[in-house]
């Protein structure tokens, strides 16, 4: 039996209107579903819309200059983008959280740790003495692995991985059913990063939350994900199971981005960089976005915009030249 759905996107168009710049379509007609217990990988380059997708979910994008232009965003069929702002507020660290991107700033450093935390406990968990609120943020600290002791110390006084700990404490400290991570390992060396993953699949499976994991690395992914969204200039370019996405690879971006990555097995010399930018989103290419640095491309890829389509067992794909590049599975990594 399928799971229910936690959150259901359609159709999300975000665009960030500037006097300077002009409109800038940061995110296309994006759709998707997360299933209770489930994780969905948001990956693509820098500027491809994965932070303002994450952004629009939680009602954050600044306006102005940001607009959600049109679509609905379902939270338990309740959709947040019609929601009254007073009501929206309270699920925000209650019911969905997100890790933001950079835990250096994410911390107000003039306040400590425990403060933090606590903040959150008062406004969304219903505790309301000192006492009950230090006890549990404490509690939050040592589900993170870090000592309950160090409640009034400031952020300044911890490491990287400690303070990506911390954020990670105050996301959860109300076991919301859904959490955001946008970039959870970014500036980490690879044993505290292998430490935040083990972490947050821990608490995941603990607490039965819903995830929602913004990354460039693939191998992270591949670790963490049950479904893939591969984002290219605001718009899903496939979509499916981290098994299809990784062994049975079909769109000409995502065998780009795997064959950008280095290989132990592979008697490749040389990596394959995809050649080329990532779009303007104030001036996008006709078409497929895509076709502009697609080796596949053609005269209809310059004039036919794709849909996305099923190419079967759920697994979408948006390229008019899909019998090309199916097949050419990366065999993992």
């Amino acid at each position: 039996m399928d799971k229910e759905n936690v959150l259901s996107v359609k159709d999300l168009h975000i665009h960030y209107i500037t006097r300077n710049m002009g409109t800038c379509r940061a995110v296309n007609g994006v759709s998707f579903n997360l299933a209770g217990g489930e994780t969905l990988g948001l990956v693509g380059e820098t500027g491809a819309g994965k932070t303002t997708i994450a952004r629009g979910i939680m009602r954050l994008v600044s306006d102005p200059p940001g607009k959600i232009i049109s679509g609905s965003i379902e939270f338990k069929g309740e959709d947040l983008l019609q929601m009254p702002l007073k009501k929206m507020k309270k699920y925000r660290g209650n019911k969905i959280s997100m890790i933001f991107q950079d835990p250096m700033t994410a911390l107000n450093p003039i306040d400590p740790v425990g403060m933090q935390i606590m903040e959150v406990l008062k406004l969304h968990s219903g505790l309301k003495s000192k006492a009950d609120l230090e006890r549990k943020a404490g509690e939050m600290l040592e589900l993170v692995g870090i000592p309950a002791e160090r409640l009034k110390e400031y952020p300044h006084q911890f490491s990287g991985g400690m303070k990506q700990r911390i954020v990670i404490a105050i996301a959860l400290a109300c076991s919301p059913e859904l959490l955001i991570a946008d970039e959870p390992t970014t500036a980490l060396d690879v044993t505290i990063q292998a430490q935040i993953l083990d972490l947050m699949n821990k608490l995941k499976s603990e607490m039965k939350t819903s995830m929602i994991l913004i990354t460039h690395d693939l191998g992270v992914v591949a670790e963490m994900c049950d479904k893939i969204a591969v984002v290219y200039a605001g718009e899903i370019v496939e979509y499916g199971t981290a098994r299809q996405i990784y062994k049975e690879t079909a769109h000409p971006y995502t065998i780009g981005l795997f064959e950008s990555l280095p290989s132990l097995t592979g008697e490749e010399t040389r990596l394959k960089p995809i050649m080329g930018m990532m779009p303007d989103p104030s001036n996008l290419p006709s078409g497929c976005y895509f076709h502009p640095r697609c080796p596949y491309a053609d005269k209809r890829c310059e004039e036919c915009k794709p849909e996305l389509l099923d190419i079967g067992g759920g697994h979408l794909v948006r390229c008019g030249k899909t019998g090309l590049a199916a097949g050419r599975g990366t065999g993992g990594l």
